[in-house]
């Protein structure tokens, strides 16, 4: 079986110059290979069909057969690295955590340990008659959400 260390290796050659970078790599069992990858602008098909074309080319058919797929990450796929945080800093996102709770707001900030949410909430504040809007910056660490993804909105 190929390894994924193997894979990833050289993936991150390939992508080194390029504004593209590794998402995930998945093996599944019968050596079908799945590379996600990302860039901040978007990953054009050229891009995956050039990576995919040198995989095929450092990688001997002859000693072990393989399946492989080249794709960027989906627009509502779940975020899987630092990177595609930061990509989305200042958007709409998506948030459940995996005490159950989901919410929306504006990623505010990620870093190595984990994310800023800020989300709007409506609250009736003491006297007040109607309630009113407030933001309240919620912080997560990565382990503690099942997913995070950009949320799609139409104005």
């Amino acid at each position: 079986m190929i390894e994924k260390e193997t894979i990833a290796n050289l993936v991150e050659s390939y992508l080194k110059d390029s504004a593209n970078y590794l998402v995930d790599i998945t093996i599944l069992p019968g050596n079908i290979i799945e590379v996600e990858i990302d860039n901040n602008e978007n990953v054009n098909i050229d891009d995956c069909v050039a990576l995919s074309r040198y995989l095929d080319s450092q990688l001997d058919r002859e000693a072990e057969d393989f399946e492989l797929t080249v794709s960027s990450t989906g627009l509502t796929s779940p975020f899987k690295t630092l990177r595609q945080y930061k990509k989305y800093e200042g958007r709409s996102i998506e948030v459940l955590s995996k005490n159950g709770q989901k919410l929306s707001g504006v990623l505010k900030l990620s870093d190595n340990d984990g994310f800023v949410v800020t989300v709007t909430k409506k609250v009736k504040l003491e006297g007040a008659k109607r309630k009113t809007e407030i933001e309240e910056d919620i912080r997560f660490a990565y382990n503690e959400v099942k997913y995070t993804k950009y949320a799609i909105q139409f104005k």
